[in-house]
């Protein structure tokens, strides 16, 4: 009496888990459901293979239902095969749930999934993601409230777009942008503008995969291919993900963060002239020495990356000054003076 949750991955049923071919092969009853994401069909035909009359192609209602998968599981063994990883459907979740609740005993295999490949795909670093939200042609105020949030904290958003497998729709990504700014338009909360970077993510893990990067304005209306594709707007970018943006996208225009508008420059317009501040206080008290000559430099550099475009560099430059100051007084027995950040630097 078993229920099994079963991801293909995201590359085809040829690269799923070896256990994956195992449990298709060996249940009761095998149900393919391809309305979270499509599936192709020569990766119908091996799970066919596998599974033979067993075999049933589900429809949405029926997964959403669930009785006839939850009886199966219960009169001996059933499977629910999807793409990518089976608990990424909240579908699947509830019914993981329920089968829970009837005494059935559940197991899952595990696999890609889309969102967290095309994170890595575009070398953004997984644990700035923030939420993840669908864009829905009806329109797209919840995900722009999400990238919202997500931009407030600096985090990377993955947006997901419509998929209706009943009449083989796909939300173009041209169409989601364009709701994004019609949604800033009617909100004004400075979420999205056609100045915001962002990457399209299209067929990952497929053989054509690509990946385009750009301001919304200079992709909006460009031609991304066949579907599926996401949207990932990033958050504020270390320099390793502006490095692998660059090497794994087809860049329109160099790779940039999106952190909260002005934020950032706010932040050493007042940070930098503290840190400065403790930097003379402590030439003062202690005389010149190389930990404060170097606090100086970083003092420097950060004005100079905030010149020239890199706020986010800037706040980091003066950061390290600030600790700097801080051991250069520490060392001499003496209690930092309460510049810097602590002194509401970090507020702006």
């Amino acid at each position: 009496m078993t229920l099994w949750f079963v991801g293909l991955g995201i590359s085809g049923a040829a690269s799923a888990p070896a256990r994956a071919h195992e449990v298709i092969a060996c249940a009761d009853r095998v149900y393919l459901e391809r309305f979270t994401s499509p599936v192709p069909d020569e990766d119908v035909e091996v799970v066919r293979r596998l599974a033979g009359e067993r075999l049933v192609l589900a429809r949405r209602w029926q997964v959403e239902d669930g009785s006839a998968i939850l009886d199966d599981a219960e009169g001996g063994g059933a499977a629910l095969v999807s793409y990518g990883d089976p608990f990424v459907a909240t579908t699947h979740a509830e019914l993981r749930s329920r089968a829970i609740s009837r005494g059935i005993r559940t197991e899952a295999v595990h696999a890609a999934s889309a969102p967290w490949a095309a994170l890595g795909e575009c070398g953004l670093h997984s644990y700035k993601a923030g939420r993840t939200a669908t864009v829905m042609s009806e329109g797209a105020a919840t995900p722009y409230s999400v990238l919202l949030s997500n931009v407030s904290s600096g985090c990377h958003t993955v947006l997901l777009l419509e998929y209706d497998g009943e009449r083989g729709f796909f939300l173009d990504p041209s169409d989601a942008l364009r709701m994004l700014l019609e949604e800033e338009g009617a909100q004004g909360r400075g979420a999205v503008s056609g100045g915001t970077y962002c990457i399209v993510a299209s067929r990952i893990g497929s053989g054509d995969q690509a990946l385009a990067a750009g301001r919304i304005s200079s992709l909006s209306g460009s031609d991304f291919g066949d579907p599926p594709h996401a949207v990932l707007v990033p958050g504020p970018l270390h320099f390793t993900e502006e490095e692998a943006i660059a090497a794994a996208c087809k860049c329109a225009d160099p790779p940039a963060g999106n952190g909260s508008p002005g934020t950032a420059e706010r932040m050493v317009s007042r940070y930098a002239p503290a840190v400065r501040e403790s930097i003379r206080e402590a030439e003062r008290l202690l005389g010149p020495s190389e930990v404060l000559e170097c606090a100086g430099r970083y003092a420097d550099d950060a004005e100079s990356f905030l010149a020239g475009g890199r706020p986010e560099v800037a706040v980091l430059c003066v950061g390290y000054a600030d600790g700097l100051v801080d051991s250069a007084m520490i060392s001499s027995g003496l209690a930092p003076k309460g510049y810097g950040a602590r002194d509401g630097g970090g507020n702006g």
